[in-house]
């Protein structure tokens, strides 16, 4: 239980590190939400959960693939706020279409039979 704890609590850390310091500098608090912290702190907990790199290297390789259509949400969302939309919609709508670019690449990249 102690380990879940460290784990919860680390992780929170971060995201509320940078929407804290995304207060002070929008450029420090993207070079921190950026970094792969997210997955670093996975392998580090699969790891030290089940020793194994096999699924360490699958996960990283997935991971790699995954990004690709997450990039969506990041060039989608500030271009419908700088359009005027709201917020919420904006955020809405730019994870829609972030949702419909996993699926497309999951379709595209199974269709060249990588496995995720």
């Amino acid at each position: 239980m102690g380990q879940y704890a460290l784990k919860v609590g680390l992780s929170a850390l971060i995201i509320v590190a940078v929407a804290e310091i995304a207060k002070r500098s929008t450029f420090w608090a993207a070079a921190l939400a950026s970094l792969p912290l997210t997955s670093v702190l996975a392998f580090v907990w699969l790891y030290l959960d089940t020793g194994d790199v096999q699924k360490i290297a699958a996960l990283s390789g997935s991971i790699f693939w995954l990004v690709l259509p997450s990039l969506v949400l990041l060039v989608v969302l500030p271009v419908l706020l700088r359009l005027g939309i709201g917020f919420w919609a904006s955020l809405a709508l730019s994870s829609a279409a972030t949702a419909l670019a996993y699926l497309g690449a999951v379709r595209l990249l199974a269709a060249f039979g990588i496995k995720l």
